[in-house]
Parts: structure tokens; sequence; C-alpha cells
């Protein structure tokens, strides 16, 4: 069941959200070949402690760490680990979740690492605005199925494939919510879009075939052909206007 969000759960959210930001500010202006995919693990956790939140995604169906760190060719919960090594032209997405006060905020970018090859730069910006796409539609009174038909139709446009097994997905208390908000569909249909309600949604986009596979710790989740992939994701809560987006730092492009 989607849960309408009151004022003050919505600042409480806001208030993650801002956190948020602040971790993917700082790991912009950190990140650079040489540094391990826990390193940013790491940082991602002192930030939120730091600014009195707590990485949710740590202990999550006892996932290991607080953030999910997923280079090239992993799409999502990438685990990270001093043995994976960032080298110039990889690129490298940072998926996270703070909690404040019991209630979250979650999202995701994808930082190019260096130089990238305008194959890799592509394939990010198509990710990047899938999303904003996306967002013309969120609308009191559109259906879900108006979201995931927006990212489909721009991201197969461009040449690639969204993946089929994992979704979007509403948030507040608990970081995965009603409703699922899949990255492909038909405009038109799912449940309505209402006001004070919050949703993630994320592009999870792959540069060839559709198909993903999991390896054997149960979490990463890999292109199976090896291509690359990319993921962008914010939290964004339904006003009677249009949408608010609250996992954004100041600033940010």
């Amino acid at each position: 069941m989607v849960t309408i969000k009151s004022k003050r759960e919505i600042e409480l959210m806001k208030e993650a959200g801002r956190v948020v930001g602040l971790v993917f500010k700082t790991l912009e202006e950190t990140l650079k070949p040489g540094m391990s995919t826990l390193d940013i693990d790491s940082i991602v956790e002192k930030t939120m402690l730091d600014n009195d939140c707590i990485p949710a995604e740590k202990g999550y169906y006892d996932y290991p760490a607080s953030a999910c760190v997923s280079v090239n060719d992993t799409l999502i919960h990438g685990i990270p680990s001093s043995k994976i090594i960032l080298k110039e032209g990889d690129i490298v997405s940072v998926d996270i979740v703070a909690s404040y006060k019991g209630y979250m905020a979650d999202a995701c970018r994808t930082f190019s690492i260096g130089t990238i090859s305008s194959r890799a730069e592509q394939l990010v910006k198509t990710t990047k605005e899938a999303f904003f796409e996306a967002l013309k539609v969120v609308k009191v009174g559109n259906r879900i199925g108006d979201i995931s038909n927006a990212i489909q139709s721009y991201v197969e446009k461009h040449g690639y494939n969204v993946v089929r097994e994992y979704t979007g997905h509403g948030i507040g208390s608990h970081m995965h919510e009603d409703p699922a908000i899949p990255n492909f569909g038909k405009a038109g249909t799912g449940s309505v879009i209402e006001a004070n309600t919050a949703l993630c949604i994320e592009p999870m986009v792959l540069e060839g075939r559709k198909d993903v596979r999991v390896l054997p710790d149960g979490w990463t989740v890999k292109s199976r052909d090896g291509k690359l992939t990319a993921h962008y994701e914010n939290t964004v809560i339904v006003t009677e206007s249009g949408y608010e987006i609250i996992t954004m730092y100041e600033g940010e492009q």
C-alpha cells in the first residue's frame, strides 16, 4: 500500500536527502584512480555518521557495507572491497541510503574516474537524462506506468536497454515501500500518482543486452554480456503542483 507522508515525515526525509547530496558532493571531490571501492564505502559511512544519519544499507538483509559500489559492467549491488581498485577510465555507480530519525532517502550517481571514453560518457549521460525525462510525467493523477514508459522509451531510443528484474520504489520509514517503479512498461497503467508520496526513480541502463547475472555472493548484479552499465537515482517527493527532488546538493548539475 502506498503511504501518504505527513509534513513531519517529509521534513525528516529531506534532512536524510540533504546528507545524501553531501555524500555525493564529497565523492565528486575525492574520487580518483588508485582508490578502492572499500575506500568509497568508508567515505560514505563517515560522512553520514558525521551528519547524524545512519547508513541504512548496512545490515539490510545482512548486506555487509554502507554503500553499493558498482564498477563498469556491475549494474547494482556491488560489494565494496579493498581488492577492487579504480583505474583511469572506469565508471563507478555509488548507491546509498541515509536514515535520519527513522526516515530515509535513497539515491545513486555514476561517477567518472579520470577521463572516460566517449562510449562510457554517452551511457552515463543518457542514464541521467532518462531520470529527468521521467520527471516530466510525475504529476498528481498520472500513473506509475507513465514513469516506466518514459524511462524505457528514452533509453531504447538511444540504443540501450533497461533492466527488467529490478525496479525503483516508494520510500519512507522503510527503504523499499510501494509502489514498485519498473524501468519499462506501458503508459496509463499502474497505480495513480498521489501528492505527498515519496518515489525513488532509478534508471538502470545496460549498454548491451538487457540480460543480467547475479554473482555467487548473492548481491552483485552484472551485465551478462560484460558490457558497460550505469545507474542514476533520486528520491522525489510528489507535490500538489509537481515534485521536489530531495537528494541533490545545491548547485548540482
